[in-house]
């Protein structure tokens, strides 16, 4: 059954560039977007600039700009991070617009003539250089507690006391460094404590959507039972303050000069005046969207630390001012690099742009993201040596593996014709089942669990496809009879048809892959839809390169080292009784290296040479290659058949006596020859495929 949905992400605030953590928040609702368009809903994907509060007014004075200037660069900004994401919003606009204005004033008053609105008189800190009231994070002083200096006025950063403004010892101003005075004003409170407000919400965080769903994860419940408690209508569940005095970059109160809605209070009306800005320009019923009886989904993606305003005055105010309130809250975590807060001056912090700029594929990210998310409140951890394992071992090593192996084979042997004389049915139905549990498990955003499951079927592929052995019934095609060849046509047929039902399952994490993977091999124009999966492709056309492998230099430019860093020279070592270590070398000149996993399909003496063997290798590309290696004294050919072993893949062909040698294996043996402790030929770990890199 069809649904419609109106998706949100939280909005970013507009007085810096986008950051990973965005970029997470971001990419996790496009997936989710993606997946549910693939089954035929329709999905609304709005967001918006956060414009407005004291920051933004302060920072654009700071610069000698105004506000809406300021606004306006950082917007301008957002394009480059969504397209090079990947990340598709349908609509794009700011709380300093008309329809926030619009909407947030109606609200304002909807609120008001439901009783929900009181004023009264609060006592606060002000600056009286700056003339303005000041917020806690502009007051600094002496912790009353510990007696710490430069302490903010809400907390101390030292012994974690916790305390009020008026607490501070020797209290100023950070913004002039003025004595702050205590100063009377009238302040505009929406009553979140009013027993209307406090039934509402207890009924509505603890109830489910039309689809059966909680409206909020069981980690997001069990938090605002601390603030709604459990019978106590009062217990821990205060009124909002929500309004501010001039000076104040915002939307003034209605019929209250030189007041203004807090900034949190306009802000999620952006989401509906993005939504409503969208309706206007592509001709959609606005109101019919958001009519309390309405089918529309309302969801939000956004993070754990804006649970409060979400999860009671963002529902209470959608209920109170007789609009749909939100049907789903997805939260999720912060993100961690190794480990680690995300610090620039620790060289921990991953800019977006500069990801981008330095030429690292975005769908990496999306993979890695994708990955490691799942539908629970936790955090995650951004690993550099696992974000190159993951990629280049599943993404390259397994998914592509199986394109780059099978699709050579049907174009040289077959003229890209596909067959499956036996089992298309099961075939067939079996992909469409395991597309199904993907679909299903993308819905309920346990997105990590669907990529283990999709690179155990790509794990399942390439085992089926190493056992047929389709090398050896190619190398003797021209002698084969008829079944052997369709067997081999067979062979390569099942693993492009699993490939692309893969690839169906990938869409709404690698979207522009899996449009690749669709035109240019399988010759479909459409994008990819859930029902492609079962759908067996009949006709490919010949492989192209579909995604390079991550070079661990990337990451290295990719961390800005901090600044009190330095680089020390490595120093000289001597392995105990062997060789000296060779010179140093930089990570550029190491990654020039293609170290390959390589099957060894078969192995022969070569006459005339008392040291070669013969290897005939699989390194995972669609044909075999040969290498000369002097192992001669410590094997026979049959040890080595079937062996797994390691291959200098990109080193050049050399011409031999006995032919050309395309590669060169690696083993082990002690630096000095007249020291007999044999020859080792390197074993991958059980579980390596052809074709995979050593990092």
């Amino acid at each position: 059954m069809s649904r419609t949905l109106f998706v949100t992400t939280a909005l970013p605030y507009a007085n810096g560039s986008f950051h990973i953590g965005h970029i997470m928040e971001y990419i996790q609702a496009d997936i989710w977007v993606r997946a549910m368009r693939m089954a035929g809903h329709t999905v609304h994907f709005v967001g918006a600039d956060d414009t407005h509060g004291a920051p933004i007014m302060l920072k654009a004075e700071a610069e000698g700009i105004t506000p809406k200037e300021l606004v306006a660069r950082i917007a301008a900004e957002r394009p480059q991070y969504l397209q090079g994401f990947h990340i598709e919003f349908d609509h794009w606009h700011s709380t300093d617009s008309a329809e926030n204005v619009e909407l947030s004033q109606d609200i304002y008053r909807k609120l008001r003539d439901a009783g929900l609105i009181n004023t009264r008189e609060i006592e606060q800190f002000y600056d009286p250089v700056k003339g303005m009231f000041l917020a806690d994070r502009y007051i600094k002083g002496e912790c009353p507690k510990c007696h710490a200096k430069d302490q903010y006025g809400d907390s101390c950063e030292v012994c974690g006391a916790v305390y009020a403004p008026t607490d501070l010892i020797e209290p100023y101003s950070t913004l002039t460094k003025a004595r702050p005075i205590l100063k009377t004003s009238e302040h505009y409170f929406f009553q979140l404590s009013d027993p209307r407000c406090v039934q509402f919400l207890q009924e509505w965080t603890t109830g489910s959507n039309a689809q059966g769903n909680k409206h909020l994860q069981a980690e997001v419940l069990a938090k605002t039972r601390e603030w709604l408690g459990s019978g106590d209508e009062k217990a821990n569940l205060g009124d909002w303050d929500i309004s501010r005095d001039a000076p104040y970059f915002g939307i003034e109160i209605p019929d209250a000069p030189g007041k203004y809605f807090y900034v949190w209070l306009d802000a999620p009306v952006g989401y509906l005046a993005s939504l409503k800005s969208y309706c206007t320009k592509v001709g959609l019923d606005y109101e019919a969207l958001i009519d309390p009886n309405s089918t529309t989904e309302q969801v939000h993606f956004i993070g754990k630390d804006i649970v409060y305003f979400h999860a009671l005055f963002w529902p209470a105010t959608l209920k109170f001012s007789g609009r749909k309130t939100p049907d789903q809250l997805n939260v999720h975590g912060f993100i961690t690099v190794s480990g680690e807060k995300m610090s620039k001056s620790r060289g921990t912090g991953i800019s977006p742009l500069r990801y981008l700029e330095i030429g690292m594929n975005a769908e990496w990210m999306r993979y890695y993201i994708a990955a490691k998310l799942n539908a629970r409140v936790e955090d995650i951890d951004f690993n550099p040596d696992d974000f190159i394992a993951r990629v280049n071992s599943d993404l390259v090593g397994k998914y592509v593996n199986i394109a780059s192996r099978a699709a050579n084979f049907i174009s040289k042997y077959f003229e890209g014709q596909l067959s499956y004389p036996h089992d298309a049915a099961t075939l067939s139905q079996h992909w469409v089942q395991a597309a199904d549990r993907i679909r299903s498990d993308l819905e309920a955003r346990e997105f990590g669990r669907a990529i283990r499951e999709i690179m155990a079927h790509a794990d399942q592929i390439n085992q089926a496809f190493d056992a047929a052995q389709p090398w050896l019934i190619a190398k003797t095609l021209a002698e084969a009879d008829a079944s052997q060849r369709l067997a081999l046509q067979h062979i390569c047929s099942a693993a492009l048809a699993g490939f692309k039902a893969l690839s169906v399952m990938l869409t709404p994490i690698l979207p522009t892959l899996a449009q690749r993977v669709a035109l240019e091999l399988f010759g479909q124009t459409k994008s990819f839809v859930w029902a492609d999966a079962g759908v067996l492709p009949q006709q490919i056309n010949p492989f192209k390169h579909l995604m390079q492998r991550v070079e661990p230099g990337m990451l290295d430019n990719l961390f800005e080292p901090s600044a009190d860093v330095a680089e020390a020279p490595a120093p000289a070592a001597l392995i105990p009784g062997g060789e000296p270590l060779a010179p140093t070398i930089s990570i550029d000149d190491f990654v020039k290296i293609d170290l390959r996993v390589a099957l060894i399909v078969n192995c022969e003496q070569v006459e005339g040479s008392t040291k070669l063997l013969r290897l005939t290798l699989d390194v995972g590309e669609g044909r075999l290659r040969n290498v000369f290696s002097g192992i001669k004294s410590a094997y026979t050919p049959e040890q080595l058949i079937g062996r797994l072993t390691v291959v200098v893949a990109n080193l050049a062909p050399r011409k031999m006596k006995f032919g050309v040698s395309e590669g060169m294996v690696l083993a082990a043996s002690h630096f000095d020859e007249k020291v007999d402790t044999g020859i080792y030929v390197l074993d991958p770990a059980s579980g390596a495929k052809p074709g995979m890199r050593i990092h």
